[in-house]
């Protein structure tokens, strides 16, 4: 993978996340006390230690994703981890939150980025390189955090397999992070609507105790 490549299309999509974010915003909102680095990228810095062997049980390290709150275990499949040059990593579950990390760390150069891989029969998938994995895009397999599924192989083999199984289209990663950002708008309506959706019968399951 060509980590310039990476970096440009999270610039770009970086622009459009913040302008997205921004049109959220309440009229009436009402702004948040100012923080040390707010209005800088020192904001978007991951609040975890430099770490050298962050792949490493990067599961006990990075529990949850930063962008979603989800368990990375649970959905050890379709995790990332990007490591920074600075050697701060931002464990994701998911390519759909590891593009807002890209985007977020715009200043910062990725050092190595891992996901999980889904050619292992192992109980928690391992890691693979991104470089060494191949992505299987829009099969019939369920996406995390997208209604297009992007699911990663150690092995073009693999991939290759699970293409004839369950369709869809094989990709490197810079396609399947390009797709990221494309599916990225109705993936975050798609999101906000079953969160809404689960907030409602929650209130509505208190109701009835």
């Amino acid at each position: 993978m060509d980590r310039r490549e990476a970096l440009k299309l999270s610039l770009l999509a970086g622009a459009g996340l913040v302008a997205g974010a921004a049109s959220t915003l309440p009229a009436h909102a009402t702004p948040a006390a100012p923080c040390p680095g707010d209005g800088t990228p020192v904001q978007f810095l991951p609040k975890t230690a430099a770490d050298p062997q962050a792949h490493e049980n990067d599961i006990a390290k990075y529990p949850k994703c930063p962008y979603c709150g989800m368990d990375r275990k649970q959905y050890h499949h379709s995790r990332m981890l990007i490591q920074y040059s600075d050697d701060i990593a931002d464990g994701t579950c998911s390519i759909h939150c590891a593009a807002i990390s890209l985007s977020l760390n715009i200043d910062r150069e990725p050092k190595a980025i891992w996901v999980g891989d889904n050619a292992s029969p192992a109980e928690v998938k391992p890691l693979v390189d991104v470089d060494k994995a191949s992505f299987l895009v829009g099969s019939s397999l369920k996406g995390v955090m997208t209604k297009r599924s992007k699911v990663a192989y150690g092995t073009a083999a693999a991939a290759t397999a699970s293409r004839l199984a369950n369709g869809g289209e094989l990709a490197n990663f810079d396609q399947a992070l390009l797709a990221a950002y494309t599916d990225m708008s109705q993936d975050v309506s798609m999101i906000r609507k079953n969160r809404a959706e689960r907030r409602k019968r929650m209130m509505e399951q208190q109701g009835k105790t």
